[in-house]
C-alpha cells in the first residue's frame, strides 16, 4: 500500500515554472524534473524529458521487466532516448539551444526502490531514525564538497551551488545514476528539485515529514516553508510513504 502527495509552485521570484512532474500509481512511477534554458526552453526540456519516459513506459511496460541489472538497462536506455530528443531539439532550433533538465525517477517494486537521476534533483528517504540522501548531485559544489573543498553548509551558501555538471539533453550522450534499496513500512521517499533542498536543509525536512499527517500535507509544508524562506526558484515535491 502505498500514499502519495505532490506539489508544484513557481516560487515567489520566478514568473514562470520550468519544473515538471509526473505520478503513475498504477505504476509506481514517479518523477520529478528541473528544466534550465533561456526564454521557455527550460519548461519545454522538463515537459519533454517527463512525457518521453511516460510514454516509454506506456510502451515498454515496466511488469515485464524483472532483476536489478535489467532494470537498470531499460531506465539507461529510457533515459538514453529522453536525451537525444531534446538534444537533437536544440541543436535544430536556435532559441532552444542549451535546454536541459534534471531528472529524479522513483520506481516501486516488491519492497524495493530503485532510483535514477541526473543533475541537482534529489532523493532522500527517511524512517524513524533519521533521514538519508540518495542521490548524489552532478553539480561544481558536490564535486568541491567530494573532494573536502567545501563543507556541505557552505555548499548551500555558494555562489556556484546551482552550476549542474550533467543534465538531460546537454550532451549527445548522458550517464544517468541507478540506485536501489529495500523499503520498509513507514518510510518517507522524497522527490524534490534544488527549489527545495536549496532552502531547507536535510534535517528541517525530516522534521517536518515526522509531523505531517498525510503526504499532501507534508507536500503542501515544504513548499510553503521553502516560499517562506525566499523561494528563490521553483519548488516541486512528491512525498512518497510505504505503508
Amino acid at each position: 500500500m502505498i500514499s502519495v502527495g505532490f506539489k508544484t509552485d513557481r516560487g515567489v521570484r520566478r514568473e514562470g515554472n520550468e519544473d515538471a512532474l509526473f505520478v503513475l500509481p498504477q505504476q509506481q512511477l514517479y518523477i520529478v524534473a528541473d528544466g534550465v534554458g533561456g526564454h521557455n526552453s527550460g519548461e519545454l526540456a522538463s515537459r519533454m524529458a517527463v512525457g518521453y519516459i511516460a510514454q516509454y513506459v506506456a510502451l515498454h511496460p515496466l511488469t515485464e521487466v524483472h532483476g536489478k541489472s535489467n532494470l537498470r538497462r531499460y531506465f539507461e536506455k529510457c533515459f538514453a532516448g529522453a536525451n537525444e530528443l531534446i538534444y537533437k531539439k536544440a541543436q535544430r532550433e536556435g532559441e532552444n539551444e542549451g535546454m536541459a533538465t534534471t531528472a529524479v525517477l522513483c520506481y516501486l517494486k516488491e519492497g524495493v526502490a530503485y532510483v535514477v537521476n541526473v543533475g541537482d534533483s534529489r532523493a532522500y528517504l527517511m524512517r524513524k531514525d533519521g533521514i538519508r540522501q540518495i542521490t548524489e548531485d552532478h553539480t561544481c559544489v558536490q564535486s568541491l564538497i567530494k573532494s573536502g573543498l567545501l563543507t556541505k553548509e557552505q555548499a548551500m551558501a555558494h555562489p556556484d551551488r546551482n552550476m549542474i555538471t550533467r543534465a538531460i539533453g546537454g550532451e549527445p550522450d548522458v550517464t544517468a545514476d541507478f540506485f536501489r534499496f529495500d523499503t520498509c513500512p513507514g518510510d518517507i521517499i522524497l522527490l524534490c528539485t534544488d527549489g527545495l533542498h536549496g532552502e531547507l536543509d536535510s534535517e528541517r525536512i525530516f522534521e517536518l515529514s515526522k509531523s505531517a499527517q498525510t503526504m499532501h500535507r507534508l507536500a503542501t509544508e515544504l513548499v510553503d516553508e521553502a516560499n517562506q524562506r525566499g523561494g528563490k526558484d521553483n519548488i516541486s515535491v512528491i512525498c512518497i510513504k510505504i505503508q
